[in-house]
C-alpha cells in the first residue's frame, strides 16, 4: 500500500499521476507556507521549490509547522526540506535561502506559485515575475488578526474587499497594469490587539487555513 493510496482512491490514478508530474514554487515558507507545502508533500507533488530567507524562531512556534523547539534558529527551508524528504522522500526539493525581491533571478519555470510572503514590495516582485514568465499563481493575503474560518474566501484580486492588505494591493497592481489574479482573503474585520507593538498576533487555525486553501487551489488546477 503506497503513501497515496487514499488520494489516488479518490481523485484517480491520473490525477495524482498529473501531480507527480508537477512543480510548484512556494514564496514564504512562515504561517501560512508551511501549511500548503505541507498539503503539497502529502498530496504527491513531484518537485516543490522552496524559497525564504528567514530562520525559526522561538515566538514563531504557535502557527508555522516547521517551528519546533528543535528547529529554532534553523533555516525554514532546510528544516521544509528535511520534512518534505520525511513525508515522502521521492518528491525533488529545490532550497532558496534569499529573500525574493524585484532583483531576484530565478532561472526555473514552475508550473504555479504559491505566494506566501509578508511584504508589500516582495509580493509585487513576485506578481511581475510571474507575469513575465508566464507562470500562474496565487496569493495570499493578511491572516494577522483574524479568527473567524467562516470568513475566509478565494477571489481575484479586484473582488476582494475588508482586507487592508488587499486595498493596498489592488492599488499597486491598479497603477502597475498588471492583470487580475486570485487571491485567498478575510472578509473579517481585524481584531485589536491586545498589547501594543509592531507584531500583529496570529493563530494557526486562520494561517493554516490560507495555507490550505491556496494548496488546495493549485492542485485543482494541475489535475
Amino acid at each position: 500500500m503506497n503513501r497515496l493510496h487514499r488520494i489516488s482512491l479518490l481523485i484517480g490514478k491520473e490525477s495524482v499521476k498529473k501531480l507527480q508530474q508537477a512543480t510548484v514554487m512556494v514564496v514564504g515558507c512562515g504561517a501560512v507556507g508551511s501549511f500548503a507545502i505541507e498539503a503539497l508533500a502529502r498530496s504527491g507533488t513531484g518537485h516543490i521549490i522552496l524559497i525564504d530567507f528567514d530562520k525559526v524562531e522561538e515566538t514563531n512556534i504557535n502557527r508555522q509547522l516547521f517551528a519546533l523547539d528543535s528547529t529554532v534558529g534553523q533555516s525554514k527551508v532546510e528544516v521544509a526540506k528535511k520534512r518534505i524528504a520525511d513525508i515522502n522522500p521521492d518528491i525533488i526539493v529545490d532550497v532558496f535561502d534569499t529573500f525574493f525581491d524585484d532583483k531576484t533571478s530565478l532561472d526555473i519555470k514552475p508550473d504555479y506559485v504559491i505566494d506566501a510572503i509578508d511584504t508589500v514590495a516582495s509580493k509585487i516582485a513576485l506578481y511581475n515575475w510571474c507575469f513575465e514568465h508566464g507562470v500562474p499563481f496565487v496569493s495570499s493575503m493578511g491572516a494577522a488578526r483574524k479568527t473567524d474560518l467562516t470568513k475566509i474566501k478565494i477571489a481575484n484580486i479586484s473582488k476582494t474587499s475588508v482586507c487592508p492588505l488587499a486595498s493596498k494591493i489592488r492599488r499597486q497592481v491598479r497603477d502597475l497594469n498588471l492583470p487580475d489574479f486570485p487571491v485567498v482573503y478575510s472578509t473579517e474585520s481585524a481584531l485589536p490587539q491586545q498589547n501594543g507593538g509592531k507584531e500583529f498576533g496570529s493563530v494557526v487555525t486562520v494561517t493554516g487555513m490560507f495555507g490550505l486553501m491556496m494548496a488546495d487551489f493549485v492542485i485543482k488546477k494541475l489535475i
